[in-house]
């Protein structure tokens, strides 16, 4: 039996926090200097829109936070202790509002909070709320929260925040730490902790996993099927304990390091599981099922809430994926292969810039999506380029852009986003020779690029240069 997940009594109250746009723009105050004038003071919240659970059975209801921030652009204008006007009227039939130390009640619906000073452009807090709903409040109820700031003599247009009543399971997901320095063939995990927020059982559990391609999974369980592809392998695991609110499982997502390993991710999700959920996320692929003993999770403990009989879609999916960026102390050693062409004038002739990875890691951009290598290619005086790749694109000889594509003195050229151990990728310019005297030109690459840095893990900047030779 693999014993990968575990789960725990206890029953957590996290903050709802999904990354949304930013609400409530505001307006620019009058101040006398010209530092005031120039200023404007925002007001937000996190989250921008919240989706609250609807009360248990027995008429307790999960708890959210609603936090209110205030902040301003001019960081040479000081902007002294401020205020801030809260008026949850449309909340009051449907949510409870517990208002922190820092607010004072006006009504049981509205209340003034004192804003700290702001220094500099960093936001405030200037009020954290906690929400609730009330019991018997029914599935789809709507409310918005409003709020107003003034600081200094600066005054801001109400910001608002729509609050929406629902049932359901609310999956969330832990984040796992970024792990550097992990040595090739090591075993290293991933732990997250995976818990139900919302205020019903979510009777089965479907679990997205990626592992880049310099990490492997130690075990691949029966109730999991995975997807091999060239930057990594795809896995889907169906828990089907039921995981009511409160409940928590740890997972413990073990992996090893390959010896390829250098800039890694790891990605894991979940959504509420139904057969309709897993065909979906096969996406009509030919997934593998797993071999090893079936992963298996405790039954959750007893429920705080109605249990469903049909699959529920996640109240609030915004923290049910996560991604863990792994880098591996390797190497990866890129070689820059010029290219030697001949012919007589007036002939076209293709000349090929190859960039190899010589490994033993390979090398992919797979947050930033940037191309694994830049090449800075000249080309030889008495050849004209009739035709250039598509990731090639054409400059004056001083490295300036030009609209005109053919028939240019140099070229900066992209590879993919990766490039797997022993991989090349090749350059194809046809040159047209307009003369038959010998000449060369350099090709390169491009050893300070921000995005995979080379520097730091290519371990031969020698062999990262070559040249175009024609006729020589």
């Amino acid at each position: 039996m693999t014993r990968l997940y575990t789960t725990t009594a206890r029953r957590t109250r996290r903050v709802l926090v999904p990354v949304l746009a930013v609400s409530a723009l505001l307006t620019l105050g009058t101040a006398g200097p010209a530092a005031a004038d120039s200023d404007q003071l925002w007001t937000y919240s996190d989250p921008y829109e919240l989706i609250l659970p609807g009360a248990y059975e027995d008429g307790s209801a999960p708890e959210r936070t609603v936090t209110l921030h205030v902040t301003h652009d001019n960081i040479a204008n000081p902007v002294g202790a401020g205020r801030l006007n809260v008026d949850a009227t449309e909340l009051a039939a449907l949510a409870k509002i517990t208002w922190p130390a820092n607010c004072t009640p006006d009504t049981a619906a509205t209340a003034v909070c004192d804003v700290p000073p702001l220094t500099g452009t960093d936001r405030v807090t200037a009020a954290e709320l906690k929400v609730s709903a009330l019991p018997d409040t029914p599935d789809g109820a709507v409310g918005t929260l409003r709020y107003t700031a003034v600081a200094g003599d600066l005054t801001s247009y109400p910001g608002e925040t729509r609050v929406t009543v629902g049932n359901g399971p609310d999956l969330a997901l832990s984040q796992s730490p970024r792990q550097e320095g992990v040595t090739p063939g090591s075993l290293i995990s991933a732990p997250a902790t995976l818990t139900n927020n919302g205020n019903r059982t979510a009777e089965g559990v479907l679990l997205h996993l990626f592992a880049s391609r310099g990490l492997a999974y130690t075990e691949r369980p029966a109730n999991c099927e995975y997807l091999d592809t060239e930057v990594g392998t795809q896995a889907l695991c169906v828990l089907d304990e039921a995981l009511a609110p409160g409940d928590s499982i740890a997972l413990a997502n073990p992996l090893k390091a390959r010896r390829n390993a250098l800039y890694e991710r790891f990605d894991y999700s979940v959504e509420p599981y139904s057969a309709e959920a897993l065909e979906a996320a096969r996406a009509g692929r030919t997934y593998t099922p797993g071999t090893g003993a079936e992963l298996e999770t405790a039954p959750a403990t007893a429920p705080r809430t109605a249990t469903t009989t049909a699959p529920v879609p996640d109240l609030d999916p915004q923290d049910n994926a996560r991604t863990v960026i792994i880098h591996a102390t390797n190497t990866a050693d890129l070689k820059l292969i010029g290219s030697r062409v001949e012919g007589a004038v007036g002939e076209t002739v293709r000349a090929d810039i190859t960039v190899k990875n010589r490994g033993p890691a390979w090398v992919a951009s797979l947050g930033a999506g940037e191309p694994v290598a830049t090449v800075d290619v000249r080309i030889p005086a008495g050849t004209t380029v009739t035709a250039r790749p598509d990731t090639c694109y054409a400059l004056t000889a001083d490295g300036e852009w030009v609209e005109e594509q053919l028939g240019a003195p140099r070229y900066r050229c992209h590879t993919p986003i990766y490039l797997n151990e022993r991989a090349t990728h090749t350059f194809p310019f046809d040159l047209r020779i307009d003369s038959a005297a010998r000449s060369t030109a350099p090709v390169a690459i491009d050893n300070n690029q921000y995005e995979p840095p080379i520097r730091a893990y290519d371990p031969d900047l020698t062999n990262n240069a070559s040249r175009i030779v024609v006729n020589g």
